[in-house]
C-alpha cells in the first residue's frame, strides 16, 4: 500500500487527513477503499532480503503479529490526526496500555497514577504490575503538590486520563507534564474520552497517548482495538518487545479496516456527540433529582478552565449523582426505554451504567468514596440519536426518581 504522490499538498483538516492520508486508490488497482490484507505470513524476494528485514535493515512485513499493511495505514493516520510520529494499533486498549508498561517498565522502577482512571487500568497498575516487582504510587493529578510530592520519588513513568472514567475529571496536561520531565519521568495519557477531535495530549507535553479504539474511534460498538502513539523510537520498542512477544495483542487486518472506516465519520460524529451531552449536562444540572453532574463544559464545573484551555469541545460523556444514591440510581437506569444499560462508551446508542459496580468494581469501596466515585454516580454516553429524543428518555427517569422521592414531577419543560 503506498503513499500518494509527493506533489499532493497537505491537507490541514482532520476528517480530510482521516479521509485521505498515505492512500492513493491507483496503487491498488483504483479501488476508493484500502483493501483488507488478509495474510498471517510475508514471502521474501530472496534469503538475503528475509535476514535484513529479521535484523531490522529493512522496511517490510514478516508476520503479521507484529504488522500488517492495513494495520499500517491506520496507524499512520492516528499517528498524524494526534500529532505524534508514529503509532501501533493493538487488540484492545488494555493491550496498548500493558504493551507499552511491560516494555519500558523494569522490576524496581516507579510509576505514578492519578488516583480516578478506568477500574480495569487501576487493576492493572495497583494489582498487576505491583507483582513483578514495579512500585506504583497514586496522586491526586488535580493538585499539583501532590503531584510534586509523587513525582520526588523519582518514577520512570506517569500515566493519567483528561477527561477521567467515571466522573469526568480534568487534569492539566502542561502543567503536569512540565513537572514530570523536570523529574526525568514519561508521560502517557489516556485521550479515549476526548479523541484527536477535542484534544490532542502530545501539543500539551505529554509523550505518549492512549485509546480504547473500541470507544470513539470505531465508533459503531462492533470491534475491540486498542491504539497507542508517540515518538518512533519508543514505540519501535513497544512494536518488537511489548508487541511481538511480550503480549501478542495483535489487531486482526479486518478490525484495522472497521476502524479506518470509523476515522472517517469521527470529526462529524464527535460534534454530534458533544453537543447532545451538553443540553443533556444542564438538563441534568437543572433537575431536582440530581445532586451534582460531572461535565467539563459546565461552567460551574472544577476543570472548566483548564478544559476550555487543552481542549476544543467537551466531550460526549456526562457522569451525574442522584440525591437518593444508588437506589435512586438504579431506578433511573431501570426506567430509561431509549437510552441502552450497558458499558462502553463512544457507540450510536446512548449508553448508561452503574461505575461502582460495573465499570469501577476492581476500586474497593474505601477508594471509590475517596476517590470520588459514589454509589449513586450514573455515566451516560450519549449517542447518536435525535436529541429531543434522549431529552424525553433522560427527563422521564429523573421524574420518575423525583416522584418516588418528593411526590409529584413538575411539569416537563
Amino acid at each position: 500500500m503506498s503513499s500518494p504522490p509527493s506533489n499532493r499538498p497537505r491537507w490541514s483538516g482532520l476528517s480530510t487527513r482521516a479521509i485521505h492520508l498515505n492512500y492513493d486508490p491507483a496503487s491498488e488497482q483504483g479501488a476508493l477503499t484500502p483493501p483488507v490484507f488478509m495474510t498471517s505470513t510475508y514471502a521474501f524476494e530472496t534469503a538475503e532480503d528475509g535476514a535484513a528485514l529479521f535484523r531490522g535493515e529493512k522496511e517490510g512485513y514478516v508476520y503479521g503479529r507484529t504488522k500488517n499493511p492495513t494495520q499500517a495505514l491506520l496507524e499512520a493516520r492516528l499517528a498524524d490526526l494526534e500529532g505524534a510520529e508514529a503509532g501501533l494499533a493493538v487488540a484492545s486498549g488494555m493491550a496498548a496500555i500493558s504493551a507499552t508498561l511491560w516494555t519500558l517498565l523494569s522490576a524496581g522502577d516507579l510509576v505514578v497514577i492519578d488516583h480516578t482512571l478506568y477500574g480495569n487500568s487501576y487493576a492493572l497498575f495497583t494489582r498487576g504490575l505491583t507483582r513483578f516487582g514495579i512500585r506504583v504510587e497514586v496522586a491526586d493529578f488535580t493538585d499539583l503538590d501532590d503531584i510534586a510530592r509523587a513525582l520526588a520519588l523519582r518514577p520512570a513513568l506517569i500515566h493519567f486520563e483528561t477527561p477521567a472514567n467515571p466522573n469526568l475529571r480534568i487534569v492539566d496536561i502542561a502543567a503536569v507534564s512540565a513537572l514530570a520531565h523536570a523529574a526525568g519521568a514519561l508521560v502517557m495519557v489516556d485521550n479515549t474520552f476526548a479523541t484527536p477531535v477535542l484534544q490532542r495530549p502530545i501539543e500539551h507535553g505529554a509523550d505518549l497517548v492512549v485509546h480504547s479504539a473500541t470507544k470513539f474511534l470505531g465508533g459503531h460498538g462492533d470491534l475491540i482495538a486498542g491504539v497507542l502513539v508517540g515518538p518512533k523510537a519508543i514505540l519501535d520498542r513497544v512494536r518488537a518487545h511489548g508487541l511481538r512477544y511480550l503480549t501478542g495483542a495483535t489487531v486482526a487486518p479486518l478490525t484495522a479496516f472497521l476502524l479506518l472506516r470509523g476515522l472517517k465519520t469521527l470529526e462529524l460524529r464527535v460534534e454530534r456527540h458533544s453537543a447532545s451531552a451538553a443540553a443533556i449536562a444542564e438538563l441534568l444540572a437543572a433537575h431536582p433529582a440530581v445532586r451534582r453532574v460531572g461535565y467539563p463544559g459546565l461552567a460551574d464545573s472544577p476543570g472548566h478552565a483548564i478544559a476550555k484551555r487543552q481542549m476544543s469541545g467537551f466531550g460526549g460523556l456526562v457522569s451525574c449523582e442522584l440525591e437518593g444514591g444508588l437506589e435512586a440510581g438504579v431506578r433511573f437506569m431501570n426506567r430509561l426505554v431509549l437510552a441502552t444499560r450497558a458499558v462502553s462508551l463512544g457507540d450510536a446508542e446512548t449508553l448508561v451504567q452503574h461505575p461502582a459496580s460495573m465499570t469501577h468494581a476492581a476500586y474497593s469501596a474505601e477508594e471509590r468514596a475517596r476517590h470520588g466515585i459514589g454509589d449513586g454516580l450514573i455515566r451516560l454516553s450519549i449517542g447518536l440519536e435525535n436529541l429531543p429524543d434522549i431529552r424525553e428518555d433522560i427527563l422521564q427517569a429523573l421524574d420518575a426518581v423525583t416522584v418516588k422521592r418528593t411526590g409529584p414531577a413538575r411539569p416537563s419543560p
